[in-house]
């Protein structure tokens, strides 16, 4: 009974980061729109906080799983960071690296 409430816990958590994810990139996109360089570094800072956030959310993900399951989301994890890097760097970004690298 107790794995399944751990695993239904997981998978809320799971759940929050990719929503998190997903209003971070819009943040991120909103603000490569924007001509505004102030509501573009407000639009930066909200993506940062979502950021932050899935990051904590991610840690205790990780802090749950069997070490099995963390040397194998340790090397999903590192394909898509590659994944995401080559992304970037075909796109021509109008922001400094520290900004798109967050």
């Amino acid at each position: 009974m107790q794995n399944k409430k751990n695993q239904s816990n997981v998978g809320q958590m799971i759940q929050r980061c990719h929503k998190w994810r997903q209003k971070r990139k819009q943040y991120i996109d909103q603000a490569r729109q924007t001509a505004d360089e102030i509501e573009r570094e407000r639009l930066l800072q909200t993506a940062e906080h979502y950021g932050r956030m899935v990051n904590t959310e991610q840690e205790k993900i990780d802090s749950t799983r069997d070490p099995k399951e963390k040397a194998a989301a340790a090397e999903q994890q590192a394909v898509e960071v590659a994944d995401n890097a080559d992304q970037m760097e075909e796109e021509e970004s109008p922001f400094p690296d520290f900004i798109t690298n967050l």
